[in-house]
Order: C-alpha cells, then sequence, then structure tokens
C-alpha cells in the first residue's frame, strides 16, 4: 500500500510553533514524521509527500528522515500551494495507478484506524473515508472542522459549513485512482478542493465511509495543538500492566516529567540511568542514620520510582523503543531495590545489631528478586489460566514495593515495613509457583 502525504500548506495559524507546519515538533517529533510512523505502524513504507510553502526546508527533512528509518520517501511540489489541497492530491496522478493511502501531515490519528481502512476491499471507482460518528469530540473545533453526512455507510454530503451532518472527516481516505478523474470534475466547477472531489464521489454513490472511534485530531491552531499534547500524554497512561501505585500515583505525575524531557536532547537510557543514581543516593541517606536522612532518602526514593517510569514514556513518545533499553532499565531497577532494601536494613543496624533484623533485611532483597523473576514468566504462563481480577490478579510489582519504602522511611516504621515486604513478596512468589504447577 503506498501512502499519498498532503504537507503543501503554511499553516499560518500556528506559526508561533515553527514556520513550516509539517516540521513543527509536538512532544519532541515533527508533525510529519508522526504521521509517516502512525502508517509504518499500519504497514505502509513507501510514501509520496506533496510539499508546498518552505518546500526545500521540507524535502532535507524527509530526506533524512527516509535514511533513518529505512524506508522510500518522494517528495513531490506544488508550486500553487496556496489554492485548494485538491491540486495538491492530482500531483501523484501520474505515479499513483492502484488504491493508495491519503493523510493530511496536521492530522495525527491512531494508527488502527488506517488498518480499518486498509482491510476493506476497495472497488474501482470508489473512495473510503475515515469518519468520526462523535459529534461531541472534545478534540474538534466546530468552527473549522469538514462535516460529513452519512447514511447507509455512504458519504452522502461533505463541508465545513454543513448544517445536517452526524459525523468528522478525520483526514484518513483509502483512494482509488478515480478520485483525481473526481478532482478534474470538481474544479469545472471552481473547487479546487479534496472535499469537492469527495461530494463528485458522493452523488455517484462512491464515497463510502468507515467508522472511525479511536483517537484522531487536526492540529491546526494554537488551541488544536495543545489539545494534541494532551491527547498523546493521556495515552501514555493507558498502560494495563501498571501496578496500582503506578496507575493512581507514579504514572500522573511521571507524564508531566516526560512532557517536558521530550523537548531535551537526552536518551531514555539516560533517564534510567538518572532514577538509579537516585535511588543510590536514597540508599545513602538512609545508611547515614537520622529521622531527617531517612526522611530525605525516602523521597528521594519515590522520585526514582515516579522518574523511572519517564525513561519508557519518552521512548514511546520520541519512538526511542529498544530490547536493549528495556533490558538495562530493568537491570538498574533490580540494582537500585538493593542497595534500597540494603539501606533500610544497615540502618536498623546501626541503631541495633540484631540477627532478626538482618534476616529479615536479606528475605526482603530475596523476595523483592524473586518477584521480579518471576513477573514475566508467571504473567505469560498464567495469562490462559486465569482471569485478571481480585486476588489472582493483582500485581505487587515494582511500585509498591518502592511506595512501601518510601512509606516506611516517613513514618519511620522501617523493621514493619521490612517485615511486610519480605513476606508479602515471598508468600506472592509462592502463590505463583504453586499456581503455574496447577495443570
Amino acid at each position: 500500500m503506498k501512502c499519498l502525504i498532503l504537507a503543501a500548506g503554511k499553516g499560518r495559524r500556528l506559526q508561533q510553533r515553527g514556520d513550516s507546519k509539517p516540521l513543527v515538533p509536538i512532544l519532541g517529533i515533527p508533525l510529519i514524521e508522526r504521521v509517516i510512523r502512525y502508517a509504518m505502524e499500519a504497514g505502509t513504507d513507501d510514501f509520496y509527500v506533496v510539499t508546498g510553502y518552505q518546500s526545500d526546508q521540507v524535502r532535507d527533512f524527509l530526506k533524512r528522515l527516509a535514511e533513518r528509518l529505512a524506508i522510500r520517501i518522494t517528495p513531490l511540489v506544488n508550486d500553487d500551494w496556496e489554492k485548494g489541497n485538491g491540486l495538491s492530491v492530482l500531483k501523484a496522478r501520474d505515479i499513483l495507478h492502484e488504491p493508495f493511502l491519503l493523510l493530511m501531515a496536521d492530522h495525527l490519528f491512531d494508527p488502527h484506524m488506517v488498518c480499518a481502512l486498509t482491510a476493506h476491499t476497495l472497488p474501482d471507482g470508489e473512495i473510503v473515508l475515515g469518519v468520526d460518528g462523535d459529534t461531541h469530540n472534545p478534540l474538534v473545533d466546530m468552527e473549522d472542522v469538514t462535516r460529513v453526512k452519512v447514511e447507509d455507510g455512504k458519504i452522502r454530503d461533505i463541508g465545513k459549513g454543513l448544517a445536517d451532518f452526524n459525523g468528522f472527516d478525520t483526514g484518513v481516505f483509502l483512494c482509488s485512482p478515480a478520485i483525481f478523474k473526481a478532482l478534474d470534475q470538481s474544479m469545472e466547477k471552481d473547487d479546487t478542493t479534496l472535499s469537492g472531489a469527495v461530494r463528485v464521489l458522493a452523488a455517484e454513490g462512491c464515497a463510502k465511509a468507515i467508522p472511525a472511534s479511536v483517537f484522531w485530531i487536526d492540529v491546526d491552531d494554537p488551541a488544536a495543538f495543545r489539545k494534541a499534547e494532551k491527547a498523546l500524554l493521556d495515552r501514555l497512561r493507558d498502560k494495563s500492566n501498571d501496578g496500582p501505585v503506578s496507575r493512581y500515583l507514579n504514572r500522573p505525575v511521571s507524564v508531566l516529567f516526560s512532557r517536558h524531557l521530550v523537548k531535551l536532547d537526552i536518551t531514555p537510557n539516560q533517564i534510567s540511568l538518572f532514577s538509579f543514581l537516585c535511588s543510590l543516593l536514597s540508599a545513602g541517606l538512609f545508611a547515614l542514620g537520622g529521622y531527617l536522612a531517612l526522611l530525605l532518602g525516602g523521597v528521594l526514593a519515590q522520585f526514582a520510582s515516579i522518574i523511572d517510569g519517564c525513561d519508557g514514556e519518552v521512548a514511546r513518545l520520541k519512538y526511542q523503543s529498544s530490547d536493549f533499553g528495556g533490558w538495562f532499565d530493568a537491570v538498574l531497577d533490580r540494582y537500585a531495590d538493593a542497595f534500597l532494601l540494603f539501606g533500610l536494613t544497615w540502618h536498623l543496624l546501626a541503631a541495633e545489631a540484631s540477627g532478626w533484623v538482618l534476616f529479615t533485611g536479606f528475605m526482603a532483597i530475596i523476595g523483592s528478586f524473586m518477584l521480579s523473576y518471576t513477573a514475566d514468566k508467571y504473567d505469560n504462563l498464567m495469562r490462559k489460566r486465569i482471569k485478571a481480577g481480585g486476588w489472582a490478579g493483582l500485581r505487587m510489582g515494582r511500585d509498591v514495593r518502592v511506595f512501601l519504602i518510601f512509606l516506611g522511611a516517613v513514618t519511620n516504621l522501617i523493621l514493619p515495613v521490612l517485615v511486610v515486604i519480605a513476606v508479602v513478596m515471598n508468600l506472592e512468589t509462592i502463590r505463583r509457583v504453586r499456581l503455574a504447577c496447577v495443570d
């Protein structure tokens, strides 16, 4: 599947963010790169991008992007970019002779929408548009959005000033070459917009609509830009494998940090290392003795736990995820856990040497390691055997462990917390082994 992307406009309303709209970075990544990566997630790797305003600048970026992503990007130039966007589509007439994706460089969307369109069998002479049926979508600018009237799965009318409508144009199309002929017919009526061509096809019953109930947004002005940033960050919070502390405390805070970290020239692995160093400093404060050092160490440990979520968030936002990064973060987490628990144990031993304290600290460290070791293997093994929920689906992850350390340090109840960690973590490990043995 080939993909045509329209990126010729000036984007006057967004110029405070950058002179070239397709290159305006949103959470560290230019708009057009996000659009291309979304299409890649849906299986596309052959792109044609129509440029206009600041054409040379955009084409230079696309050349570097193509090399970086190992894909083919062919730039097409529309010198009449100030006219209707239908003229940009026509620039691909002599190139695209088969069904193709048609996307807008300033429309962000969930890749699942593209998958839904490409799974559709497209007869010759037809087009399909992803239509958002949520007429109360808070991400939509009602003054600027292109409205659509859909009946029986077919588009009956489309336009910005449409009074009778039941959906919105998401800017995600699957087109046959018939779109070019429709554009010619629309231009005969002095309408050079893409919507004009859709109306021509709609009149012939050849414009279909696919329901689009997933995320999308037209990033057209500062207000929409802020909404898009918030929407992208909110999507980071939806992590089904988060523990309770991560879901309700760490993640909401870490996302706020990640919003700013993506704009800096730092890597996710550097964030992982910083989080580990914070944990190391926290353990050192525990070992110093005294309540003030204990309190500061507890706060620093929880801060490190929050920052520990930023590496993955930044990696996803900036497309820097890697197998090594996940492994490196896991290794540092295990070291951090050991140092934190050892620091608490040292704090108690400095006040009173006791074999009981030493044994409790040792079992807490062992329980922490075994719970982490069995987590992935247990989740994969039990996914098909038990339903998530209740005690069987309870996640006793690192977020809970570090939060208990934080509470113990703040309340100066270190021994009870070590006992809880030792008992709960080891019992949970034993429970996993027992359940895993059940046929």
